[in-house]
């Protein structure tokens, strides 16, 4: 029997401490660094990582969970999983990479080298999380090649330091499942079809890692946590059969939910000797799985240290989880981990000089983590070891609890006298729509785009300079003028229909409202993944939240006293502020949501009576926040759908709402999205093959639709024949009437030539729509 119980985490967030990988990889996109500069740049940071997980207690290190773009598309290249439009291109391993992951547009060099011009791959939201994969895609010709130098390099590094590690690789059924048909391949082509192929890859992976000596291999399979898994019992034997009889111990690794019952009675029949469960988001699930594998030689990892929020972990309560699973199978046969990959959290709280002595110490980041799931491990075996510790903890737990039992009351009050009327519209959409078109007088297939413009350097040094004190309010009052005023020119230019007054006074589209609303707090480093090089610094909610004052009045008004075109104002929904703010522990997101609702109706009420006659209120959120278990889906949409209404039906008729949705499959939710009853929509198409449209034959959408014509993600320009073509496809599934030409999301991460060029095409796209179609 082993003499301690040991600690572990299933991955760490990959962007380091001061996003040294973002700067890296856009540095070497604008050819000022080498690509042997970025490689050495990202196999330092893994070292530094490794060196600071150990430091912190971590006994297993996790390796494999690094990448440079997405954990997903390294499985991709690892396998040879590439599309035939990136094959023949002329591109290296790295190059082709990034191409598939955002796209490349590049001329002829000189002759030397051919010219390229290929889109990105579609991007997809991860389960119910705000990070974003890149969609395998695969079809009946597709053969897996394996290329595991990478793995493999990365293996040789953690050990040639001398860490005790663990093998992380994606599983190849969760893998399959979040694939799709290639293009021009049938699509009622099933991936799963290829799990005999792949996992014949696998195997040679998993031989080649035990011929390195690596003896234990983390295979993620998060896809057991849906309902989906109850009818893959043969494909998991079939795929963990073969994987077991390579060799290296294999740890299955579930998270984001539960193993149901069905899922779990084929689970504890696999030849594994580690099975890796959830117990924030999955905990009722704990005393089924202890009955299953109590009498298996099966070790299991109790994921007690969440993955997915920023709350302290509360030490005591995780303590005696543990205690009770020692109890019940012995302490050789436990390990103490995360629930999930700390990928969705801030690197560390050390770095927040800034936040309330009392809110920090209820915090924990990726490395603040990594000391809870070794103190946790301690504590079963030597509790005088972390004693003091644990006192901290509590008083840590008690404080916050505190403070939570207080709230605001007068919020609370106001979320209870809320009367059905205030969820509905005064009038049906038909009549809604006659009074806006007679109001706005836009042209047929008018133009817009979804809200931000470039995000300049100027921009970000003078926001710099404003929280610093450089420069005064005024001054950055007058900087933003000039930015709206640009923004404003270059819509009038190009020929836009509807315009948006291009956000330069946004750092982020959920940091921005959370900064001015009561009940959040916000970090200067906490900076998490949402896709690439796009990080994100989620608000935390920690109270009731209100709205003090106007929070975009202002700049909408100055910008549409600047135009003679209608003006959107631009917001941010109640369930996206949520899905994308690390949420409170002590209420339901429910009650979060319905007061952001009714902080977003004052702005809402405040912009109409302004002068603006429409306004945007963007929920590219609503999707990712679906539970992973269907039977939790109607009380989820309910609030949700609720939630928009409340903060969107108070206008009067002749305002027109608009709402935007991005990167997830809505097509199971499309009733709930007519059921939000907003006037115009928006929605990424030009990445997903227009399957999302396909949607729209069953369900007769009735309102206004934008369906995005080109990818802002990427900074490939597409040509007007190209996004027309997409136009008239589009224009076969949804009536020409009701159709807005639009990009997929905002522009914030393109810089201004190319956003020019994207938008003079796609402007062309209208007029000739209007000729032809």
């Amino acid at each position: 029997m082993q003499n301690f119980i040991p600690s572990s985490i299933l991955g760490f967030p990959r962007i380091g401490a001061n996003r040294e990988v973002k700067k890296a990889i856009e540095a070497y996109w604008a050819g000022k660094i080498s690509e042997s500069d970025l490689l050495a740049l990202a196999k330092q940071i893994r070292l530094t990582h490794w060196t600071a997980q150990s430091e912190r207690g971590v006994d297993v290190l996790p390796v494999g969970d690094f990448s440079l773009y997405d954990h997903i598309l390294d499985m991709s290249t690892t396998f040879g999983v590439i599309p035939k439009r990136y094959q023949n291109l002329d591109l290296n391993d790295v190059e082709l990479y990034f191409a598939m992951g955002r796209g490349l547009q590049r001329s002829s060099e000189n002759g030397t080298r051919a010219a390229v011009d290929v889109p990105a791959c579609e991007m997809k939201k991860f389960f119910d999380s705000n990070y974003h994969y890149i969609v395998p895609e695969l079809g009946p010709s597709t053969e897996f090649t394996l290329n595991a130098s990478s793995l493999i390099e990365q293996f040789e590094e953690v050990k040639a330091a001398g860490f005790s590690s663990r093998v992380v690789v994606f599983g190849p059924i969760s893998y399959l499942m979040l694939s799709k048909p290639e293009r021009d391949v049938d699509p009622n082509f099933n991936p799963l079809s290829l799990l005999d192929k792949l996992v014949s890859a696998y195997q040679s992976l998993f031989q080649k890692l035990a011929d390195v000596g690596a003896e234990w291999i983390q295979v993620d399979e998060p896809y057991l946590v849906t309902d989906s898994a109850r009818g893959l019992s043969s494909e998991y034997q079939r795929a963990f059969t073969a994987l077991s009889a390579v060799g290296p111990n294999i740890l299955l690794a579930t998270y984001y939910g539960s193993i149901d019952a069905t899922a779990l009675s084929f689970v504890n029949q696999l030849p594994i000797q580690g099975l890796h469960i959830d117990l924030e988001r999955g905990l009722g699930q704990l005393e089924d799985v202890l009955t299953a594998v109590k009498n298996k030689e099966i070790i299991l990892s109790l994921g007690l240290v969440d993955g997915r929020n920023i709350w302290k972990a509360d030490l005591a309560k995780a303590i005696k989880t543990a205690q009770h699973v020692v109890s019940v199978i012995g302490n050789n046969r436990v390990i103490i981990n995360t629930t999930s990959s700390l990928l969705h959290t801030p690197h560390t709280l050390a770095a927040e000089t800034k936040l309330d002595a009392q809110v920090k110490d209820w915090f924990s980041f990726a490395l603040e983590k990594c000391a809870e799931v070794s103190i946790i491990a301690k504590a079963l075996s030597n509790p005088d070891s972390v004693a003091l510790s644990l006192e901290k903890n509590i008083t840590s737990i008690e404080s916050r609890r505190k403070y939570c039992s207080t709230g605001n009351v007068d919020v609370r009050k106001r979320v209870d006298s809320v009367t059905s009327d205030m969820y509905v519209r005064k009038s049906s959409f038909e009549v809604r729509q006659t009074l806006q078109r007679e109001k706005l007088k836009l042209l047929p297939f008018p133009t817009t785009t979804i809200g931000s413009f470039p995000q300049t350097k100027e921009i970000r040094i003078a926001r710099k300079k404003y929280t610093s004190g450089e420069i005064t309010e005024e001054q950055y009052d007058e900087f933003l003028k000039d930015e709206i005023r640009r923004a404003v020119e270059f819509q009038e230019r190009v020929g836009f229909d509807m315009f948006v007054h291009g956000e330069p006074e946004r750092n982020d589209m959920v940091q921005y409202f959370g900064e001015q609303l009561e009940g959040f707090v916000f970090t200067t480093s906490g900076w998490v993944q949402s896709f690439g090089t796009r990080y994100v610094r989620p608000p935390i909610i920690v109270g009731d939240v209100s709205r003090p004052s106007p929070m975009t009045v202002k700049w909408s008004k100055y910008a549409q006293s600047i135009t003679k075109a209608p003006m959107k104002g631009m917001l941010t929904g109640p369930v996206t502020i949520l899905n994308w703010s690390f949420p409170r522990e002590d209420v339901s997101k429910e009650v979060s949501s319905r007061q952001l609702a009714l902080a977003l109706r004052d702005e809402v009420l405040d912009l109409e009576r302004a002068g603006i006659a429409a306004i945007q209120v963007d929920e590219p959120a609503i999707r990712e926040g679906l539970p992973l278990k269907k039977s939790e889906w109607a009380t989820y949409l309910t609030w949700a759908v609720a939630s928009f209404r409340l903060a969107t039906a108070g206008v009067q008729d002749t305002t027109q709402i608009h709402s935007h949705f991005c990167y997830s499959d809505f097509n199971d939710m499309m009733d709930s999205i007519q059921k939000l009853d907003a006037d115009v929509i928006t929605i990424e198409n030009s990445k997903s093959d227009a399957k999302l449209l396909k949607v729209f034959d069953q369900v007769k959408y009735a309102n206004e639709i934008g369906p995005g014509l080109f990818d802002i993600h990427s900074p490939r320009v597409p040509s007007v024949e190209e996004m027309y073509d997409r136009l008239v496809a589009i224009s076969h599934h949804l009536p020409k009437e009701n159709l807005w030409v639009n990009p997929d999301c905002g522009l914030k991460t393109r810089g201004w030539k190319e956003c020019e060029e994207q938008c003079s095409n796609l402007v062309e796209v209208a007029r000739r729509a209007r000729k032809y179609l």
